[in-house]
């Protein structure tokens, strides 16, 4: 038989065996046990994205009910805030990441005993945790980061004897002035490139913005509180305003008078002109993938990064992309984070990246999408990619593209027209 204190040393075993189990299993974070309905808003995913995501999440969270509602990707904002201002609304709802320094007012931070600053800054790429963490709290978690990235038309590449798409805007340049066609009388039959005005162009202001970081053009003040776009620069012992010279530089393609004028305001739709064959390169997200797809299934395309400033010492990319974040109006806090910490983890993250095609937000996904042939280009960017805070990002759109045609229609100076922007985004 056992002795006195060999069967103590055995339970003391047991207990510890059991106790490590239960943190093995549940970690540090507080396990609830109160039944939990919480609604989420989304923008773009539709439904069936998340049932089995959530019929997963259930399986060890079985008291917590998720709703997922798609919304109006038109008007979602307008419904958000009012819904909010009302005191209802969602618990847990997609915001973009320019969006979070007029919203930090209206969530809740993740809980620490959730997720610490620095496993989220080392579970996430940079631009993320610059966008996301406010006043030294996690405002919000994504799932995806799209950033900008070159489409070309490879049967117009390849009949004009251009094995490679341009690396630098050096070479971007020689490119489209060697594919642009153009008749006897000047008119554009097929476009190098969809680039140099504001309206005819998708995402216009994101390729201008990324212009002017790649510059060296600091977007915003120190203090956040300012568009600075306009501000001289050193570097080297020069001096130089960086968002003129990216400005002049977007606008010269669409100037008869330069040896790149490759587009004007008459031209289709740059998405539209790209899969119709009318033009050779164009800049744009992943997202748009399915419709080029939908629109030209037998289009020879393909994608590469981003050109980069020759002279450089790094790689500057944009972002766009949203997260998933905590309505202040919500009494359940812990469980809704507890929802979206859960569902931003690798395992969960990959199962929602495989159902919707889109580019990680994690660093230890890249790998695994570098490869893909639709993919890998976006989610190796998302670690050179910046973004800005915006205070209204719909109007400083606005801003930027009335900016970019003051300029092409000749009605003002590039000195007057990023000095007139500045000012309008300031009074904003």
């Amino acid at each position: 038989m056992l002795d006195r204190k060999k069967i103590v040393i055995i339970a003391a075993v047991v207990i510890l065996v059991i106790v490590g189990s239960l943190i093995f299993l549940f970690g540090r974070k507080p396990v609830s046990l109160k039944k939990v309905e919480l609604e989420f808003w989304g923008v773009f995913d539709d439904s069936d994205v998340f049932q089995t995501l959530i019929a997963d999440f259930n399986e060890t969270y079985s008291n917590i009910t998720i709703n997922y509602h798609k919304k109006n990707s038109q008007t979602y904002e307008k419904d958000l805030l009012e819904a909010m201002a009302t005191g209802r609304g969602p618990d847990i709802f997609m915001v973009h990441h320019t969006w979070l320094n007029r919203y930090k007012d209206k969530i809740w931070g993740v809980p620490s005993d959730l997720l610490t600053l620095k496993e989220f800054q080392d579970s996430f790429v940079d631009v993320v945790a610059n966008d996301f963490i406010i006043d030294n709290y996690i405002s919000a978690i994504p799932l995806s980061v799209d950033t900008l990235a070159l489409y070309y038309n490879k049967d117009i590449f390849n009949t004009n004897g251009i094995p490679q798409p341009p690396q630098t805007w050096e070479d971007f340049l020689s490119t489209v002035e060697k594919i642009t066609i153009q008749d006897d009388r000047g008119n554009i039959e097929r476009a190098g490139a969809a680039l140099g005005t504001p309206r005819n162009i998708n995402r216009s202001t994101d390729i201008l913005s990324l212009l002017m970081i790649q510059s060296g053009a600091q977007m915003i003040n120190e203090q956040t509180n300012k568009a600075a776009f306009n501000q001289i620069v050193s570097l080297n012992g020069q001096s130089f305003n960086p968002g003129e010279r990216a400005l002049e530089f977007y606008t010269d393609f669409s100037n008869p008078l330069k040896s790149v004028y490759t587009w004007n305001t008459r031209m289709d739709y740059s998405i539209d002109a790209f899969y119709k064959g009318k033009v050779a390169m164009m800049f744009n997200y992943s997202y748009n993938l399915p419709t080029i797809r939908n629109k030209s299934p037998y289009l020879n395309f393909g994608i590469a990064p981003m050109p980069q400033i020759k002279s450089s010492e790094k790689d500057v990319n944009y972002a766009n992309y949203w997260g998933m974040t905590v309505s202040h109006n919500t009494e359940d806090i812990n469980e809704a984070w507890q929802f979206i910490v859960w569902l931003t983890q690798k395992e969960n993250t990959q199962k929602y990246l495989e159902l919707t095609k889109k580019p990680t937000a994690r660093r230890d996904l890249i790998f695994w999408q570098k490869d893909d042939p639709d993919l890998g280009v976006f989610a190796q960017q998302s670690l050179t990619a910046y973004s800005w805070p915006q205070v209204d990002n719909l109007s400083i759109e606005t801003v930027l593209a009335d900016m970019i045609e003051s300029v092409v229609l000749g009605q003002s100076t590039i000195k007057d027209a990023i000095n007139k922007a500045v000012n309008d985004i300031n009074g904003l």
